[in-house]
């Protein structure tokens, strides 16, 4: 009798496992990687892990593949028409890859209905395989994050994913942390980047502030994130060239103002000057909206070239009236730096411009 209830009991229980739905094998987590000290790492990454425990399958989603081999790839990421791609490989080597880096790596397991997952795996598998496999990297608007967030929201048909932790914090004061460690980053980045980076933080755009703002997302009041793990945690060691600091900077500059060479000057002028026609260029010719506006080229004036041009010329009201131009940008430029974060990492280049239009113009003022 024992035998018999035995046997019966164990077709049932074969019988519900049979009928039972296979999407309840499915475990969904977001995946979170650390920080790293190259630029390509230094805001961290993002990536869906979709595990099925019967069929034993671990998969990575990963929306942050490029190709190198690109023609034009330094052109086209300028531009901002660089196609990246998703891709699915196994959580195996994607983890092996993130230790080899010594990058954290932290999961989230999600809540999701198995109707939502089904729309998930659907989703996953267009951009893999669909239309929607190659998009249009945008720093802020498109990218391994923004993907990760749309695709979940679209699986679960409303936006439960979003940025919750909104103040008064802009995109660039947000950023700016990231290149603590790494001035003369830091520096490249904030000179680069226009007004658009100066607007208020409403998107989710970055790893780590995700990977925050899951434990705050809800379903009808059913927290979002069932579990939290850290796969890996890294132990890094912070190594800072001694050259990389603004006091390199400063003393190069003040190396410049010291020697009162004319020839000195004049290059300086002309280095300060190329790139700002090199930030005017890049701001109308790249699709990146954070290039565009940047007001930086008043202090990497391309004004200077023309102070240059006409002291070497002896054209001496043209040459005043551009070092004036030059000042005058000054002038605007700290009005309108003053509230900024990085005032404080551009203000040696302020003064080494400022002291060199001045010395430059006291000539004409004794032949008065």
């Amino acid at each position: 009798m024992n035998k018999l209830f035995l046997l019966l009991l164990g077709l049932f229980s074969q019988i519900i496992v049979a009928q039972s739905d296979p999407l309840e094998n499915i475990e969904v987590s977001i995946l979170t990687v650390g920080t790293a000290d190259e630029s390509h790492s230094l805001y961290g990454h993002t990536a869906i892990r979709i595990k099925n425990t019967t069929t034993q399958t671990d998969l990575v989603y990963n929306y942050g593949m490029f190709d190198f081999s690109t023609p034009n790839f330094v052109l086209r990421f300028v531009k901002g028409d660089m196609q990246y791609f998703a891709a699915a490989y196994p959580y195996a080597d994607f983890e092996y890859t993130y230790r080899y880096e010594n990058r954290s790596i932290y999961e989230q397991k999600i809540h999701l209905s198995n109707s939502q997952k089904k729309n998930l795996l659907i989703g996953l598998e267009n951009s893999i395989n669909g239309d929607e496999k190659f998009y249009t990297y945008k720093f802020i608007d498109r990218n391994c994050t923004t993907k990760v967030v749309d695709v979940i929201n679209d699986a679960i048909g409303k936006d439960i994913v979003y940025k919750k932790n909104r103040g008064e914090l802009t995109y660039r004061e947000i950023l700016y942390p990231y290149a603590q460690n790494h001035f003369y980053q830091k520096l490249g980045i904030n000179i680069i980047f226009g007004s658009k980076v100066d607007q208020i933080a409403t998107k989710l755009f970055l790893p780590l502030d995700l990977k925050h703002n899951l434990d705050y997302c809800d379903d009808n009041y059913e927290p979002f994130v069932t579990e939290n793990k850290t796969l890996f945690e890294a132990h890094r060691t912070t190594n800072i060239p001694w050259w990389d600091s603004i006091y390199t900077l400063i003393a190069f500059l003040t190396v410049v103002l010291m020697l009162r060479k004319t020839m000195i000057a004049d290059f300086y002028f002309i280095i300060v000057g190329l790139l700002g026609v090199f930030f005017s260029v890049v701001g109308f010719y790249s699709f990146h909206q954070e290039l565009l506006w940047n007001y930086n080229v008043l202090l990497f004036n391309p004004a200077l070239l023309f102070v240059v041009f006409f002291k070497i010329k002896e054209h001496k009201n043209a040459f005043l009236w551009s070092s004036f131009v030059g000042i005058v940008s000054l002038i605007v430029y700290l009005l309108y730096m003053y509230k900024k974060i990085h005032l404080e990492i551009v203000w040696p280049f302020m003064i080494t411009n400022a002291i060199l239009l001045i010395q430059g113009l006291i000539p004409h003022a004794r032949k008065k």
